[in-house]
This record gives structure tokens, sequence and C-alpha cells, in this order.
């Protein structure tokens, strides 16, 4: 028995100081040598500072290669944590380079424009993302209605990390805040808890003091993996209750964004 629970806390010790770690190096290479250079992730914050985007690509890195590497995880479990975490980093990344000039937010606007047959880099993320979490959720899940669930709990746990990202530290407090109960979970849940949690932290204080965004690779990937350890600690009916939920608030996005922002 205390060798289990040791066991336990150990492997959710050695996830959290792996993301952190693997976070930290990455975020130090791309702030030395920035690919397209430091021009391309250069943006301006909501107060009018130049901020890198550098955060963003070093949390999806450091979360995607603490989740495949922690203890206690199965290779279906592996997979799926690094097609969800990438995929949904990678289309951030893409919406974050390629659709920093567009003034366009939400479903709504990006499908419309889809309509007239313009692919926005919105619209990119959001199929992408979508994609990539039902994918995720197939390798995770045994039920047809199950894996569909966890598919969406997956997509929209990124998309309502992306909502949060409107002020310094709101984002990754988020992260630190929703994943930490999932640390009591037992088994691969709780593991995947802490793979973002650990890349949160790391970067927290960058984000804090104005020196970083996370932007949208790094929100949508941290999203992503809490929504993995969801899917992992949670049966139907706890999927369906966060799957309500996180399309409720999904609904309701701009909302949330400026109640955050009045925090």
């Amino acid at each position: 028995m205390v060798a289990a629970v040791r066991g336990k806390v150990l492997g959710r010790i050695s996830a959290v100081l792996g993301a952190a770690g693997a976070t930290r190096a990455a975020y130090g290479v791309l702030r030395k040598r920035p690919p397209g250079g430091a021009a391309l992730w250069d943006r301006k914050n909501y107060a009018g500072r130049t901020v890198h985007l550098h955060a963003g690509l070093a949390t999806a890195g450091g979360t995607a290669l603490a989740a495949v590497t922690a203890p206690g995880l199965s290779a279906r479990t592996r997979g799926a944590a690094a097609l969800a975490v990438l995929a949904a980093g990678g289309c951030g990344a893409y919406d974050d380079v390629f659709g920093a000039g567009d003034t366009r937010r939400g479903f709504r606007a990006h499908l419309s424009a889809l309509r007239r047959g313009e692919v926005t880099s919105g619209t990119v993320k959001l199929f992408g993302i979508g994609a990539a979490g039902l994918a995720a959720g197939a390798l995770l899940k045994r039920r047809p209605a199950d894996k569909l669930l966890a598919g969406v709990v997956i997509a929209g746990s990124a998309h309502l990390v992306n909502l949060l990202d409107v002020r310094p530290g709101r984002a990754t407090g988020a992260v630190l805040a929703l994943g930490a109960p999932g640390l009591l979970r037992r088994g691969e849940a709780g593991v995947l808890s802490a793979a973002p949690m650990g890349a949160a932290a790391a970067v927290i204080g960058d984000d804090l003091g104005e020196r970083t965004m996370i932007g949208d690779a790094g929100a949508h990937a941290l999203g992503a993996a809490l929504g993995l350890a969801i899917v992992a600690g949670n049966g139907r009916k706890g999927l369906a209750a966060h799957a309500v939920g996180l399309v409720a608030a999904a609904a309701a996005g701009d909302r949330v964004s400026r109640a955050v922002a009045a925090l």
C-alpha cells in the first residue's frame, strides 16, 4: 500500500518536473534562435507592450514530451497524448503566425468565411484540433459514444484555455488551478494532469511579467492536455457532463473572455 502510494506520488512529481524542465529548455533555445526570426514571434499585448510568443511553442513541446515519457501510461495513451497536444499546439502556432492580422474571432466568424470560400487560419485551427481530439478520443475509449464525447472534451478543453488567454497569467494560472484536482485522481488521469501543470509553471513567471505570451499554440496545447486527463479519469456520465459544460463555454466565448479580462 505504502509502496503504491509512493509510486503514484513519484509518477506525478516526475511528470511535473519533466514538463517544467523540457519547457524551460525549449524556451531558452527559442529565445536565442527563434524559427523564422524574432520578428515573426513578436506581438503587442493588451497594454501595447512588445512581447514574444516563445512560451507557446515551449509549453506545447514540453507538455507533449512529458506526457509521452511519463511513467505509468499505456502505449495508446502516450499516442493519444502526442497526437492531441502536438496537433493542438501546431494548429495554434499556425494561427499565431498566419492569423496575426485577422480580427475575426469565434467559430461563427470563421465558419461564415468558409461558406464564402475563404479558409482562414482560425478554420484550420477549428477543424485540425477537432479532428485530433476525435482521433485521440478514439484511442482512449472503446465505445463509439464515448469516443465522440472524449473528442468533444479534448477539443473543448483546448478551446476553453484559449478563451482564458486574454491577460497575462490568466491561462497559465487557470491550467494550474484546473489541473490540481486531477493530481488526486487514480491511474493515468493523475499523470496526465501533471504534464500541463509543469509546463504552465515553467513559464507563468515570464507570462505575468509580460515578457512572453503563450498564444494560441500554448493555450490550445495545454488545454488539450487537460482534456486528455479528464477523459482518462471519467466514464460516460462524467464525459457527458464535461462536454456539456465545455460546449456552453464555447457558445458564450466572448462573454467568458470579457469576464476573465475583468478579473
